[in-house]
């Protein structure tokens, strides 16, 4: 795994400085992602530059060493990922007379392209990638991203050049480009906790979609292309849908996911599993021992306080299958100390809180191993979601109701504070006491309001409503989740969840926190069950073989009992998380006050404290709103971050109400 940065600069911006010193400082930023070397090329006379820092996965000799030039001098790329398919492209390859130096795979796709061209060779790929090419003959740069998101790549095009990185801090390093905030970004970031793709938290820089390939030709033309597009696959899987029986779809999907997990098995370096005691990372643990010839490596973390601690479920299972397992009880401390790094792993505003215990098993994971399996992608694919659960079913018993009716209702239950409904349960017996029943049922009344059921599966997603009303200047990008075309190309509405997750949510909040936790610590974190091969199957499968409305990941669950016993895994599903609701009146108090400070966020002009300042103190009376709280303290962090004047590694930011 790697960082990749550069730029072509034909207007010749950068005055004296020598282009490979400008692409060294931009990569010597991501040294994180690439602590084992780093280096930089240049073409003076194309005024093109890259720069590169590695991490020595496969191939650790210098024969696997980027920026790398192929054989003919064509073609040079600067790369991040892994290609799990590289030893079948190496073998046609050899057929057809190529002869190469080491064994990497990026020696493989570089001759590949040389030879079959771009679009050819990406139809042999299968893995996780982010790609930069630069082509001599034809004078053009050639950016590309794997087909689901999982490694990052941010472009932009100030002023006629072309700029790219994995991380946003790399762009800061290149002295022609003056970062200026985007509004419109951050109350897109209010609505979900993270700025969906294409928008970055600057103007002018966007995040290259999944499946994307962006082509700058020597006119200085900017052409963005899909070479894989998610919702084709989605279309086209209905169409294959036939009388295939449950059974041979499970022995199908067991022979894959074989295939797929033992493909991310190949490394030069020690390699290992993060494993939670779910569903997903379990059978992604399962086939990775069924693999190997000695136990594998597992890794997970616990919390103590109630209702967070997944570390018993992951032990049992590391027991069950023999894993060598390791590990950690984080102490709230431990947690708290990991705060103040966020905003410079993450670059741009960001607030999955499970951002923390990510980190955390990251670190303890690369104590060990240099390279880590996850079950990331199970849910998006194989409706593992409550909200897949019980979305259809809400929505069949919401619209008998008349929706005048349904709103008054809901009305009524939001003007009854959470923390009184919260002392009303405390009545209840404690077996059958429903935890943070007052948060639950503000939820459910902000979800009888909803008058169709994509704006219901919204609100379900939505933190802070009303966004432009919250961000003064603002007026929220609308994506995807707002195409009513879908309803009638996708009229299920557990399905339509489904593909609005894997193209939103996946790579934008769960593929990104994975990628900078492990990146962060130098960890190489693979996805197995996001092999497109899998993904493209599941969508070619009924939606009965994923969940019944009662049950979810039926086919993987069968799957996964040929290796584990159902009673191990069978339980309610957690997420990833901790206790920040009690931490910020505990603490987290003073830190989050501070960030919070009426005058402070009257004089940045860029929130309206009124919604703000009403939501922390009622989180302080009683009621939950941490996860909205939590929005906005990651982006005051971030903004004292980079946004101070005298900071050491970014300028002052120029303000901007639009994109």
């Amino acid at each position: 795994m790697c960082g990749i940065a550069g730029f072509v600069d034909p207007r010749v911006r950068l005055g004296s400085r020598p282009l490979e010193q400008v692409a060294d400082a931009m990569a010597a930023t991501l040294r994180h992602r690439g602590p084992d070397d780093g280096h930089t090329w240049s073409d003076g006379a194309a005024r093109v530059a890259f720069g590169h820092r590695r991490l020595s996965v496969v191939d650790l000799s210098p024969a696997g060493r980027q920026p790398m030039t192929s054989a003919s001098g064509r073609f040079t790329i600067a790369y991040n990922g892994e290609i799990y398919s590289h030893r079948e492209i190496r073998r046609d390859l050899e057929s057809a007379g190529v002869r190469f130096r080491g064994h990497s795979d990026t020696e493989v796709i570089l001759e590949a392209f040389d030879r079959w061209g771009i679009t050819a060779t990406l139809e042999r790929m299968i893995g996780m990638f982010a790609i930069a090419l630069w082509d001599s003959r034809e004078r053009e740069l050639h950016l590309l991203r794997d087909r689901l998101g999982i490694k990052p790549l941010y472009w932009g095009n100030p002023d006629g050049a072309l700029v790219f990185a994995s991380e946003l801090k790399a762009l800061r390093a290149h002295p022609g480009w003056e970062p200026i905030l985007n509004r419109n970004a951050i109350a897109a970031y209010m609505r979900h906790n993270y700025i969906p793709a294409p928008h970055s938290i600057y103007c002018g820089i966007q995040k290259l979609e999944p499946g994307c390939h962006l082509r700058f030709d020597a006119n200085g033309n900017v052409n963005v292309r899909r070479y894989w597009d998610f919702r084709q696959v989605a279309m086209a899987g209905f169409g294959k849908r036939s009388d295939i029986t449950m059974a041979e779809a499970e022995q199908s999907l067991e022979a894959l996911l074989l295939d797929a997990v033992g493909r991310r098995m190949v490394a030069d370096v020690p390699l290992g599993a993060l494993l939670s005691g779910g569903i997903d990372s379990t059978l992604v643990t399962a086939l990775m021992q069924a693999q190997s010839s000695r136990p594998i490596r597992t890794f997970s973390i616990g919390f103590r306080e109630a209702g967070f601690d997944e570390a018993p479920h992951a032990r049992a299972i590391a027991e069950h299958l023999g894993t060598d397992h390791t590990e950690l009880y984080v102490e709230p401390g431990q947690a708290l100390d990991v705060i103040p790094r966020l905003v410079d792993y993450y670059d741009e505003p960001f607030a999955d809180s499970s951002q923390i215990p990510t980190l955390l098993v990251c670190e303890l994971c690369r104590r060990h191993v240099t390279v880590a399996l996850s079950g990331d992608g199970g849910d998006e694919l194989f409706a593992g979601y409550n909200r897949y659960l019980f979305g259809n079913q809400m929505w069949r018993r919401l619209s008998r109701v008349p929706l005048p009716l349904r709103r008054l209702t809901g009305e009524i239950a939001r003007a009854v504070p959470e923390r009184l409904l919260d002392t009303c349960a405390r009545l209840l017996p404690r077996d059958r006491r429903p935890a943070q029943f007052g948060l639950k049922v503000h939820k459910a009344a902000r979800a009888l309001m909803h008058g169709t059921p994509d704006s219901l599966y919204r609100q379900l997603l939505t933190h802070w409503e009303e966004p432009e009303r919250l961000v003064l200047g603002a007026s929220e990008p609308k994506g995807v989740l707002w195409d009513d075309a879908l309803t009638s190309e996708l009229p299920d509405f557990t399905e339509r969840m489904q593909y609005l997750d894997t193209l939103t949510y996946l790579p934008d909040d769960i593929l990104t926190k994975v990628d900078r936790a492990s990146m962060a610590v130098s960890l190489e974190a693979r996805v197995p069950l996001l092999d497109h091969r899998v993904v493209e199957m599941a969508w070619s499968l009924p939606l009965a073989f994923k969940t019944t409305g009662t049950e979810t990941k039926i086919l993987l669950r069968r799957v996964l009992e040929r290796y584990v016993p159902r009673h191990l895994t069978e339980r309610p599903k957690m997420g990833f998380g901790i206790p920040i609701d009690s931490w910020l009146r505990g603490p987290l108090r003073d830190w989050a006050e501070t960030l919070l400070d009426e005058h402070r966020l009257r004089q940045q002009g860029i929130l309206d404290p009124t919604p703000v300042l009403a939501a922390w103190r009622a989180h302080q009376s009683g009621d939950n709103h941490a996860y909205a709280l939590w929005d906005i303290l990651m982006l005051q962090a971030w903004l004292d971050r980079y946004q101070t004047n005298g900071s050491s590694r970014a300028p002052e930011m120029t303000m901007s109400p639009a994109a």
